[in-house]
């Protein structure tokens, strides 16, 4: 069992460009987990931090891009309706934050371990300093 304060936090660096966003996410929201560590425990955040660069060059298979839409109310009568390619031109890192955040667990646990993810539009980052190592991801070659 890992306790907390003794899991030591790596971080990692993956280039989204011409990546399908839900595989993305899902590898994302299981090394913020901790789930690809032998030591996971479910109520400790072992997670590591996860630097997403090319976020404005993600993917989606099919039409989703132009079929599926964000909704949310505003106050006023009726939603406010953007479909994902929009909002990709708008908020590039939205799309990433919000499919990794919706596969992570709903409680406060969670809301820590979202707080590790970076997410850059670009292929720059300002976390050089950290090292991060690029990310293992299943049937993807590390370069």
């Amino acid at each position: 069992m890992a306790k907390p304060g003794q899991v030591e936090k790596n971080w990692h660096v993956v280039d989204a460009s011409d990546e399908v966003l839900g595989r993305l996410a899902s590898d994302i929201a299981v090394v913020l987990m901790g789930k690809h560590r032998p030591q996971y425990t479910p109520h400790v955040d072992c997670g590591d931090f996860v630097i997403v660069t090319n976020a404005d060059k993600v993917a989606m298979t099919g039409r989703k891009m132009d079929d599926r839409h964000y909704t949310w109310y505003t106050g006023y009568p009726g939603l406010k309706l953007e479909s994902y390619a929009d909002r990709q031109q708008r908020k590039p890192e939205d799309l990433i934050f919000h499919a990794v955040r919706r596969m992570l667990p709903k409680n406060k646990l969670a809301r820590q371990m979202i707080k590790k993810l970076k997410i850059y539009a670009g292929p720059d980052h300002p976390h050089v300093a950290q090292d991060p190592k690029p990310l293992a991801r299943k049937g993807k070659k590390v370069s």
